[in-house]
């Protein structure tokens, strides 16, 4: 079904688009529906706002009808696009990956924040990313580490082919190798060690908002009945992969106090240092230990 004849210009259909969005309960409709428009037609944001006039076809405006009732279903607009910025870098996105979100750069900061800090940016380190999704972590840092090396592992083999796609578009392909593997079943040895592991307990997926539960891998979010387990499973492998270097994890709202015991329960004498780092709304979102 098509939008009605009001709808039958740019500036109609984006007008149309945010109606609809906003009776289905959608956080700003305007913005979404600006989005979805352009996609739907294959167009730009400015041709939106320069070419307010233009008329659509009937196809376009089912395609824009399509469109915007799966955004109504609650369906995260990086699903439709079938992108996600992160960091200032586009990655693909499909449902064998979780979707990147801001709270996970903090991981990023604090690993420039340290290596910068140890002057460091320039070494040819070695970076190992557990559960590596869309490869957003890993290839982040190769892009901004341009000597540095990194290996990817994640136990879906359709995550694996994105983040090897992302990190061909982001042209790190060279340094960048993706492995069908867990993390108890690496050998090699890193200087740098992330991960963004699933942290939200077994009892609370039933619980969290449609747009994650309904599209984000369960697997890629269920961390077992205290939301530590995958934390247990690393932390038993980082003395043999990480000799001498820094561990960052990021954490669910809550968690960071609980993970920090648990890494100097597990490791006892091998931490050095014990640090933690905000996201922008000022939750601890990142936890690091740096082993010796």
């Amino acid at each position: 079904m098509a939008p009605p004849d009001s709808a039958a210009t740019l500036d109609g259909a984006v007008r149309w688009a945010t109606a609809r969005l906003a009776a289905a309960g959608i956080e700003g409709p305007g913005r979404d529906a600006r989005l979805l428009v352009a996609a739907a037609l294959g167009a730009t944001q400015t041709e939106l706002i320069l070419h307010p006039e233009r008329r659509l076809t009937d196809l376009e405006r089912r395609r824009v009808d399509e469109t915007v009732a799966r955004r109504c279903r609650h369906e995260p607009v990086s699903r439709i696009l079938g992108e996600r910025e992160f960091y200032g870098r586009t990655f693909k996105i499909t449902p064998d990956t979780l979707d990147p979100r801001p709270d996970s750069e903090t991981l990023i900061e604090a690993v420039l924040e340290v290596v910068g800090s140890e002057g460091r940016k320039d070494h040819p380190l070695r970076i190992l990313d557990i559960g590596t999704g869309t490869g957003c972590l890993v290839a982040t840092l190769l892009c901004e580490l341009p000597a540095a090396v990194g290996v990817g592992i994640d136990v879906s083999p359709g995550a694996l082919e994105v983040a090897r796609c992302n990190s061909q578009q982001l042209g790190v392909a060279d340094r960048a190798e993706f492995r069908l593997q867990a993390a108890a079943e690496v050998c090699d040895t890193f200087d740098i060690l992330v991960s963004n592991p699933p942290y939200i307990r077994s009892s609370e997926i039933a619980g969290l908002a449609e747009d994650v539960k309904g599209f984000d891998p369960a697997m890629a979010l269920d961390g077992g009945f205290d939301g530590l387990v995958v934390y247990r499973q690393i932390a038993t492998r980082l003395p043999s992969v990480l000799p001498a270097g820094w561990a960052f994890f990021e954490v669910g709202d809550g968690q960071a106090d609980e993970l920090q015991h648990l890494l100097k329960t597990a490791l006892m004498q091998r931490i050095q240092t014990s640090r933690a780092w905000r996201d922008l709304g000022g939750r601890e979102r990142c936890v690091a230990v740096e082993l010796h």
